[in-house]
Parts: structure tokens; C-alpha cells; sequence
């Protein structure tokens, strides 16, 4: 099979070869059952990378075009009625296309969880921090972004603080600096669509704490709210803390259900929806900007405000749908971002945009919290985005990123049994990996543990903590030598269950 690869196009070269593939498909060159070339083999004729083959065939598989047969490769999908029938479900090979990632069976109103069930991600936030913390051991359960890149921010960061060294010495704005906001406005406009200006903007302790000020804000105890099932784990124990009563609507490949979403809310009248649109948590799977018009004009027809965090927007691999907050004309999203998963976590800078009579009274809640984010914290990254670097380093993180994330598919690949199954993110730092439901994961991970390897199973990530879900969040953005032997440990430990 010869492809021809255009080196100076725009089209990224495993687009070229799907491009290619699904030519030959389409015109009958290539017909049902007949085998692609190996991986190998099409890797040498084209000159590329085999990770690049992979995400071609990958994106194949995700369009039902071509499905992998374990341990005899890549064959034309054998009718076009089969792939339509297997649109929606959960594939069987093991790299599971991205949009057949969630099919969570849950009962069409899920279970409505009232008690307090924060304890295990407590537990798997301090696990993390000290596995971190404890030489040799492989953390594939943190969701940061590799330290690489950032050789020019000490230099960035001792200009910052020399230039503001006089305002130390005083409070500063409780909303945040206004040159920082205007920046993150501009880029907020720029890079992702939205019409906002500095007076829209709110810094903040990372995006954690803004999330924290518009729950506080909009959600009394007692009150319902409706999150996707499964979701980030630090969102359910702040509102079990709180009081609130959680609904888990389940997620579809599309995102989140949107009929069993309209149900509830005409059910319970909730008073939020928190949403992760784009790079979920944890499952790395995007929505389309149809499943975003339409979750945000339920929120309308259901007078609900929609709480909209997109922690990873950004370190994306490929253009992504503007926010929810983009389509908003009356007030009723409120978006939370964060420079701790692209510049550093410990930088603790993020920012909440408001629009509407409520920028205020956050802006008040903010001043009652802790007055205002480090005024150092704030100069090194308005520097950052004011010299140009931020940019650079976006990119920088991209590339890497995609690296990473290849090596993870390709070690899990080798060393995972067939019955595991997983998303294929396109950027962030999560994937998702779907077990079979009879495995004991708790003792799986605490085998794992054992051998220095820290992974989160998927029990947090779900309202009300459904026990012993047979998932695992795992972070690629590690180094290769790293992901190779954690995922060679953990396969190991699989297979002796599998």
C-alpha cells in the first residue's frame, strides 16, 4: 500500500494516512475483512514514527472503519450495518476508539446520594502527595503536566518580583491585578472565543477555589446538584462537605446524557450543573459544540446555572469547540480556568469568569477568603504571558504531551490482557481504563503500591463512591522510561487476574 505523506502540510501526517485509508475504503480499493499493513510494515514505507501509525488507525477504529484483531492486527471492519449497530458501545479491542469510551449502566434516575462520602478522595489526594514525595515511586494517579520547558522562568520570575517588590509591602485587589486580568481577558478572547473583559475576571487559588466560591455562592445545603457520572472526585467532596445533595447523571460518548440530564432537572430542580467540557475528568473525552448548545439551553429551559471547568483547556492535541461560557447571553455559565496544570501546580494561580450581577458578591466572598491571591504568585505569571513565553511553553507542552500519551497506548498495548479497554484522549492528561467487573482493583492498586507504582482506581470518581468500579484514571504525562515500567508492573499484576 503506498501513501503518500505531504511533509510541509498542515494536515498533521496520522491525519494524512487516515485521509488515505479511508480513501481506499470508501472507493471499494479496500474491502471488508481485507488486513491493513502492519504497523510495522506501513511505519517503514511512509518514513514516520510507528506512534504515528497507531493514531491513524486509531482514529480509524474510532470511526468504524477499521477494527484491531488481538495479536493479528488491523482489518477493514467487515460491513457497514455491523459498524452502525456497535456505534455505542464499548469496543473490545484495546484501544477503544474516544468516542465509545463512557457507556456507564445506571438506572435512569440515578441513586440520589445525601451523606457525606469524601473520605476516599481525602485519602487518594494524600496517597498521591506522598507517593510523590517518596524517591522511586511511579504516581501514573496526578493530573500534572510535565516539568519540562520551564527553563526560562526563574529568569521570568526574577524580573516579576523586582519590578512589583514595591506593592509587597501592601493588600492588593481582592478580584486580582487588573494588568493580570486584562491579559487572561485578551487571552480568553483570543484563544477561546469568549466576550469578556478584565471586569469579568476573578484570580483566584488556582481554579479549586473558584469552584469553591461559586458553589458556596449558588448552593445552599440541602440543595440538588447534577454532575457527570463519573467526574472529578474533588468536586463531590466539596459538595458532600457542604451539604449538598448529588446527582451522578451518567456519561455517553457524546458527554454527558443530555435526556436523563432533562429529566432531573425537571425531577429535582437542581440549582447547579458542573460540567468538564473539554479534556474531562477522567475520562479525557471532549464534547462537540452541538452537546454543548444543547446542554446550555437545558440549563435555560430549567432556569439552572451551569458551573463549567476546564482545568485542561489548552494542552489540547487538537482544535476543541468553544467553552459553554461562549454561547452564554444571559449570565447563566460561570467558567473556572487555572495556569496550575500549564505553567506549574504550585504556582496556585487561577481565575472565575462572572458576567452579571453576581461578579460582585463573589468578588466580596473572595475578599472574606483570603483577601487576595499572592501578589508574587500573580506578577511571575502576568510576566509570563506578558513576555510571550506562555505561548511557547503551550506548545512545548502540546508536543510533549502527545508523546507521552503515544507511549502509554503503546505500553498498554504490549502489556495489558485483551479484556481491558481504554479512551484515547485527545490531550490533557488522563486516560481512562475500563476493567473487567469481576477484578478486585483495591488489591490490584494495593499490589501496585507494593511495587512502587500509586494508580487511582475509578471508586472516587463517581457520586456516593459505587464500590470497586472497575476503572482506573491513569496520568501519561510522565517520562517514557517511567510509564513503561509502571505500565509493564501493572499489566503484570492484571494479567495474573485477567
Amino acid at each position: 500500500m503506498r501513501i503518500p505523506i505531504e511533509r510541509h502540510s498542515s494536515t498533521a501526517v496520522y491525519l494524512q494516512i487516515r485521509d488515505r485509508i479511508r480513501h481506499l475504503i470508501e472507493t471499494g480499493a479496500l474491502r471488508s475483512g481485507d488486513k491493513l499493513p502492519s504497523i510495522r510494515t506501513l511505519s517503514a514505507s511512509t518514513r514516520v514514527n510507528k506512534l504515528t501509525v497507531i493514531e491513524a488507525y486509531n482514529v480509524l477504529a474510532a470511526e468504524g472503519l477499521v477494527e484491531a484483531r488481538q495479536g493479528s492486527g488491523y482489518f477493514v471492519c467487515s460491513a457497514k450495518s455491523d459498524r452502525t449497530e456497535s456505534k455505542h458501545q464499548l469496543s473490545k479491542h484495546q484501544f477503544a476508539p474516544p468516542q465509545d469510551t463512557i457507556v456507564l449502566e445506571q438506572p435512569p434516575l440515578p441513586p440520589l446520594i445525601e451523606e457525606f462520602q469524601g473520605g476516599s478522595s481525602f485519602n487518594l489526594y494524600m496517597k498521591s502527595v506522598q507517593a510523590r514525595q517518596q524517591p522511586g515511586t511511579i504516581d501514573l494517579s496526578s493530573g500534572f503536566s510535565l516539568a519540562s520547558g520551564l527553563d526560562d522562568l526563574p529568569r521570568v520570575a526574577r524580573r516579576a518580583v523586582k519590578q512589583i517588590s514595591g506593592s509587597l509591602f501592601n493588600y492588593d485587589l481582592p478580584q486580582g491585578q487588573l494588568i493580570l486580568r486584562q491579559q487572561i481577558a485578551r487571552l480568553l478572547v483570543q484563544q477561546h472565543g469568549l466576550n469578556v473583559t478584565a471586569d469579568n475576571l476573578i484570580i483566584t487559588n488556582g481554579s479549586k477555589q473558584g469552584i469553591l466560591l461559586a458553589v458556596h455562592h449558588y448552593v445552599k445545603p440541602g440543595d440538588w446538584v447534577l454532575v457527570e457520572s463519573p467526574t472529578w472526585y474533588g468536586m463531590l467532596s466539596l459538595l458532600y462537605n457542604m451539604g449538598a445533595r448529588v446527582i451522578g447523571i451518567p456519561m455517553t460518548p457524546e458527554g454527558i446524557n443530555l435526556e436523563l440530564l432533562e429529566k432531573n432537572l425537571y425531577t429535582y430542580r437542581p440549582k447547579l450543573i458542573f460540567t468538564v467540557s473539554t479534556l474531562h475528568n477522567p475520562t479525557g473525552l471532549t464534547t462537540s459544540l452541538d452537546h454543548r448548545r444543547q446542554l446550555l439551553a437545558l440549563a435555560e429551559k430549567y432556569d439552572c446555572i451551569v458551573l463549567e471547568d476546564n482545568a485542561y483547556e489548552g494542552l489540547n492535541f487538537e482544535p476543541v469547540p468553544v467553552p459553554i461560557k461562549a454561547l452564554d447571553t444571559s449570565d447563566r455559565v460561570i467558567y473556572a480556568g487555572t495556569f496550575s496544570k500549564t505553567i506549574m501546580p504550585g504556582i496556585r494561580v487561577g481565575y472565575l469568569v462572572v458576567t452579571g450581577e453576581d461578579y460582585q458578591p463573589l468578588v466580596e466572598r473572595k475578599l472574606h477568603y483570603d483577601i487576595h491571591v499572592s501578589t508574587v504568585s500573580q506578577a511571575i505569571v502576568s510576566e509570563y504571558l506578558a513576555s510571550g513565553h506562555y505561548r511557547h511553553h503551550l506548545a512545548h507542552l502540546q508536543a510533549v504531551h502527545l508523546q507521552s500519551r503515544n507511549a502509554m497506548l503503546d505500553a498498554m498495548q504490549r502489556h495489558y490482557p485483551p479484556a481491558t479497554y481504554w479512551t484515547i484522549p485527545k490531550g490533557g492528561t488522563f486516560l481512562w481504563v475500563q476493567m473487567p467487573a469481576h477484578l478486585p482493583l483495591a488489591a490490584i492498586c494495593q499490589k501496585a503500591l507494593a511495587r512502587g507504582v500509586f494508580v487511582a482506581e475509578g471508586t472516587p470518581f463517581f457520586p456516593g463512591g459505587q464500590q470497586s468500579y472497575p476503572a482506573l484514571r491513569l496520568n501519561f504525562t510522565l517520562l517514557p522510561e517511567q510509564i513503561e515500567q509502571g505500565i509493564a508492573i501493572l499489566g503484570e499484576i492484571l494479567q495474573d487476574y485477567v
